[in-house]
Formats: structure tokens, sequence, C-alpha cells
């Protein structure tokens, strides 16, 4: 309760009544409120850099979890912050091994990685693992974000050697989502995770095979949900196409002549243009028929024959 005075300082960001309050009661600042937080840790959580200036001025740092939390909310102002005042402040969470970078990396937070990466002080937990034993890069590529892989992998100290709990290596966390096989990004890390271990790429290599695999099975558990929406939509577009050709075909440019001898002939009929126009038209109208036919005979449960059907259809299209 006592916390809440102090309230008002964070949610309008005011540093000079902060310091009023901190020159008045300086114990204020390490009053836990029913959740735990104090008023220091909220103003990391908020990024109230000016609130946190006047703290940090009042009591002594003495820990982790400043660090880790602005890691969590992504807060690179409040970590420059936290280091100018102490440099040598622990950033690692001792119940379970968190680092900031690990905190940074798992709560998707490029920025802050970045700006770790380039600490001289932080950077130094990049190898770091926590209680499980992963590093890191564990982590990043658990998330399957290529970015943070990237960004780990170009640091000049990284190794992707380092086992996990499990004796595992960052490379095999890419099982542990290999449903994520049809994403872009999952491929981009696979991508990477090989040019950074040429030595493993013949297990990189099994892993893509075996994901393909998968995604095929998959796919085929769902062909016939997929042949009917791939053939609903196409034989749609492919009837009205064949409605309209046909009605443009019976809609004569210039009109039928009523000529002695050439009653109802296109009066155009002789023209280059015009029999252009009816030889496409009348291409148009089979083709659309043709895919509007092939939509009724679809067999449902034949993943090749839906891949040649859009294959085919396209084309005819």
């Amino acid at each position: 309760m006592v916390v809440q005075i102090i309230f008002p300082a964070f949610f309008f960001q005011s540093s000079l009544t902060s310091d009023k309050i901190m020159k008045k009661r300086p114990m204020l600042a390490r009053k836990e409120n029913s959740k735990g937080n104090t008023p220091i840790q909220l103003a990391v959580l908020w990024n109230k850099i000016g609130v946190l200036k006047v703290l940090l001025d009042t009591i002594d740092l003495w820990g982790a979890p400043l660090v880790v939390s602005a890691a969590f909310r992504g807060h690179v102002g409040v970590a420059r912050e936290l280091r100018r005042h102490c440099p040598n402040a622990p950033f690692c969470n001792t119940e379970g091994g968190f680092t900031c970078m690990h905190t940074a990396v798992w709560s998707e937070q490029p920025e802050f990685l970045e700006f770790i990466l380039g600490s001289p002080q932080l950077n130094k937990s990049v190898n770091m693992r926590n209680r499980d034993g992963d590093t890191p890069l564990h982590l990043a590529v658990q998330k399957c974000n290529p970015k943070m892989v990237a960004a780990l992998l170009n640091h000049q100290h990284i190794d992707v050697t380092v086992l996990n709990s499990n004796g595992d290596p960052a490379n095999w966390n890419l099982y542990g989502i290999i449903d994520h096989a049809k994403t872009l990004n999952w491929n981009e890390v696979v991508m990477l995770i090989m040019q950074s271990d040429p030595q493993d790429a013949s297990s990189i290599l099994n892993l893509y095979k075996e994901a393909k695999d998968t995604v095929t099975e998959s796919s085929r558990k769902d062909i016939k949900s997929l042949t009917k929406i791939y053939t609903g939509n196409t034989s749609l577009v492919a009837t009205l196409i064949a409605t309209m050709t046909f009605a443009a075909a019976f809609t004569l440019p210039g009109g039928s002549s009523s000529d002695a001898g050439s009653e109802g002939l296109p009066i155009m009929a002789r023209k280059f243009a015009f029999q252009a126009f009816l030889v496409t038209d009348t291409l148009a109208m089979c083709a659309s028929l043709i895919v509007a036919f092939i939509c009724v005979i679809a067999r449902w449960e034949d993943l090749e024959f839906l891949l040649y059907y859009r294959s085919f259809t396209k084309k005819l299209m």
C-alpha cells in the first residue's frame, strides 16, 4: 500500500515528484506492492527512465532482476541507464539461470538483443546456459526467429556446439518445432544453421528431408478439404468465364448482315481482328468448360492429382 504513494509519479513520468518523495522517504524505493514489485522494478517495466534515474541515485543497485525485467519488455533506454549507474551489476536471474540475453530472446525482443550483443559487459552471456542448459541460441532456434538466430550466429564468440542438459546442440531444437516446417522462418533458420556449422550439415539435411516428409504426410491427411477448396473456387471462376465467353460469341461486334444471300452473317466476318476475336473467345470458352468438367470428376483423396490439377488448371485459366 505504501508503494502506491509513488504510483502517480510513475504514471505522469514526473522525476521531480519522485525526487521529492525519495528525499523524504527513501525506503519507499524498496517497498513491495501486493504483487511483489518494487517502485524501481515498475519503473523498469514501464520504461520510466526519468523516475528510474531518481531511484537509482537514491538506492544501491543490487541486481539482476532489473536488467532482466528491462530485457523482458525490450526497454533499451532503461538498460542503458542501469548499466551507466552500475556497470558491474549482475545480469542473471539466479532462480532460473536466465540471463538478460535469454530473456530478450525468449520474449522476442530483437532490438534489445542487438544492444546486449554490442555491450562488452553483457555480451559475455552469449554462451551461458540457463537451468535447463539452454543457451540463448537454443532458445532463438526454438522460437524459430531467423532475425535473432542470425544476430547470435554473427557474434564473434558464439559457440554452436554448446550442449544443453539433454546433450543436444542448438540445431537439434529444430526437431522440436518441425510442425513449423511449412513456414519461411523455419526454412531460413535451417539455412542459417547449416551455414554456421558446415560439419553438421548432413544431419540438418536429414532433418530437412524428415520435415518435408512430415509436411507431405500432413497434406495427404488434409487432402480432401484442400481439394474441395481448390475445386470449389476454381469451378466458380471457370463457370463465370465460360458464361461470359459464350455470351460474347453471340453478341457480335457490328451486328448481323441483312443483305440478300448473307442474312444473319456477321458484318465484320471478313476482318482479321474479328476472326482473331472469335478464335480466342472459343478457346477461352473451351478451356473454361474443361476446367469446370475436371472439377466435377476430381478425386478427393489423391495428392498427386491435386498437385497436377492446380498446375494444369492455372495454365488453362
